[in-house]
């Protein structure tokens, strides 16, 4: 989305930090009927925000994020454990799916499918990261096996995508309402 200026995406990036620090996995009581952001935040970095330290710099908030909660919100640490290092591919590969759909990205319905198939490819490759990391190395299950990951992918999977459909239907209609306004502004004239 190189038609970003570096402000928009200076206000991007704060926006989406903020999105993750105020959902990341219910942490804030206030907040605990939204759903955690994160898969969606780096989804979205990797359509608006243009430079790649962005990934490390939100992985760092993440972590960050998830020790305050754990040592001073007395949130429970059992996601915390070896296998917690798998959130940085899961990550990247919702970053890098946001990256290929930023170059067949355009205001028009003839960009959906690129978007469906962009956000599900990440998210797929995200939950086998994330969830088959700390399935199979947390050492939180005692002899885990495909045939028992396959039904916790299939419980627990559709629940991660509709976080994630919630989150980018909601940026798509701020960009959409954004654009209206601009549109709006050069037709009358205005800066």
């Amino acid at each position: 989305m190189s038609f970003l200026i570096s402000r928009q995406q200076a206000v991007i990036g704060l926006a989406l930090a903020l999105l993750m620090a105020l959902t990341r996995s219910h942490h804030w009581a206030t907040l605990h009927a939204l759903p955690d952001a994160s898969w969606a935040v780096f989804f979205l970095a990797g359509i608006y925000l243009r430079p790649f330290w962005a990934v490390p710099a939100l992985m760092l908030e993440a972590a960050l994020v998830d020790y305050l909660a754990i040592t001073v919100g007395g949130v429970s640490d059992f996601c915390v454990s070896p296998a917690y290092g798998f959130l940085i591919p899961a990550y990247a590969a919702l970053f890098l799916a946001g990256r290929v759909y930023a170059r067949h990205h355009r205001l028009s319905w003839s960009a959906l499918p690129w978007l469906l198939g962009c956000a599900l490819g990440g998210a797929g490759l995200a939950e086998l990261f994330s969830s088959g990391g700390f399935y199979f190395f947390s050492g939180r299950f005692a002899d885990p096996v495909v045939a028992e990951f396959i039904p916790r992918l299939v419980r627990y999977f559709p629940a991660t995508l509709s976080s994630l459909a919630l989150y980018l239907g909601l940026a798509a209609l701020v960009q959409f309402a954004a654009a209206s306004l601009d549109a709006g502004a050069r037709k009358a004239g205005q800066p």
